[in-house]
């Protein structure tokens, strides 16, 4: 594998300026939409664009230790192919009305018993809310500013099998190195569930690592964690929760660790499935013992740091539960964007590998409303009087003792 020296870094990246994307009109409103069918935000050091399928962020620009914008999220050139690739793993999009998996596609709410449509395990469950998730469908552009952008969405009573009328919106705000997510669902009907989360699949590294495909060098700390889910084969709840125990495979909660520090050890192989090694676990967010808090300072709940461009990513959010996935199922069909990766490198494929991604879902704890003993009704179950709020900021910053040096080893 060629060195960074050798290659050279300025001929590694394409070339990207926020000048590109100035607001064009008063009132601090864009144009909207750009050729690619993408809308974009911006502020100091942070430059974002969505689109209207599953209110996504196909792009996130974040300036590294020298200066260089990297899009470190997964992602589509053009808004137009996320509805033609169907096989898409819910790219950046906002799953509902229920995120992650309901056992049995089945719950029941005050004594009636409701069959959602199943999607996943050949009909043994419903992940992300169905075949026809809130990732899935157009949201509608309620407003679009140079720093901000707001999505809604209206899910009708029955759809998917779920009781009532939804009503969700989402924002997106950018602010000098943060990203700051505002999520609301109102139920105008009946009681229903609601679990919204951003399934933001991110590489830190750009895909422009030339000693690495994968992000299994990237450190990751979950410091509130120390228990995670348990779940079966199939990766569903099965009511019990499990100890983090010091330094195993599941362990983020003493001090930052390589994601791939462990995949090797006998532990990992069935952590994320049947035959499966590496990490879909949603871990536990433990902060009150500390007496009570304000989520915007208690944390971060977890860190992400790259060592090859120093980025790094904080994560405060107000969600109990926080879901990680090493992206073991990626086989190198999932083509990089032209914002990504070497296109003078031919020996490597533009393509997402094996552990070539992480996702990082902020949420509650999945299939809650099957596990009543967990008392997580009032956070999950909501009626016409009590709508659903999700918060969480993102903050960058670039850590200069981390960055890869000239001969490609880290400083």
């Amino acid at each position: 594998m060629r060195s960074i020296a050798q290659l050279g870094l300025a001929a590694l990246l394409p070339a990207v300026s926020l000048a590109q994307y100035s607001p064009t009109s008063s009132n601090n409103i864009t144009d909207g939409a750009d050729a690619d069918g993408k809308y974009t935000i911006s502020a100091e050091g942070i430059r974002a664009q969505f689109i209207p399928y599953g209110a996504s962020m196909s792009n996130l620009f974040i300036n590294d230790t020298q200066g260089i914008e990297r899009d470190i999220v997964l992602g589509f050139d053009n808004a137009s192919y996320y509805s033609v690739d169907k096989q898409h793993p819910h790219l950046n999009g906002i799953p509902g009305r229920y995120a992650n998996r309901i056992k049995n596609s089945t719950f029941t709410i005050d004594g009636n018993t409701y069959n959602v449509l199943p999607n996943e395990n050949g009909g043994a469950d419903t992940l992300h809310g169905g075949p026809n998730g809130w990732d899935w469908r157009n949201w509608t552009l309620v407003t679009h500013t140079a720093n901000s952008i707001t999505w809604s969405l209206v899910d009708p009573d029955g759809s998917q099998g779920f009781p009532g009328e939804v009503i969700a919106y989402a924002t997106y705000t950018v602010t000098p190195y943060q990203w700051h997510i505002r999520m609301t669902a109102t139920s105008t009907q009946v009681k229903t569930p609601i679990m919204m989360t951003s399934h933001t699949y991110w590489n830190l590294d750009a895909f422009q690592n030339p000693n690495s495909d994968t992000i299994l060098n990237n450190t990751l700390h979950l410091p509130y964690s120390g228990q995670r889910i348990g779940v079966d084969s199939i990766l569903i709840p099965n009511g019990t929760i499990v100890p983090n125990q010091q330094y195993s495979v599941n362990d983020f909660w003493t001090g930052p660790k390589q994601i791939g520090a462990n995949l090797t050890a006998p532990e990992s192989l069935g952590n994320c499935g049947a035959g499966c090694s590496g990490y879909d676990t949603a871990y536990l967010v433990n902060r009150a013992q500390d007496g009570p808090y304000d989520w915007r300072q208690k944390g971060p709940v977890a860190t992400l740091a790259s060592p090859f461009t120093g980025i790094q990513v904080d994560i405060f959010t107000d969600q109990d539960a926080f879901q990680v996935y090493s992206c073991p199922g990626q086989n190198g069909t999932l083509a990089l964007k032209k914002t990504q990766g070497f296109f003078n490198d031919t020996s490597r494929p533009r393509a997402v590998q094996k552990y070539g991604c992480i996702v990082m879902e902020v949420e509650e704890w999945i299939d809650g409303i099957n596990q009543p003993e967990w008392q997580r009704n009032k956070r999950q179950i909501f009626g016409p009087e009590d709508p659903y709020v999700l918060e969480a900021i993102y903050k960058f910053s670039a850590n200069k003792t981390l960055v890869a040096s000239n001969n490609g080893t880290y400083a």
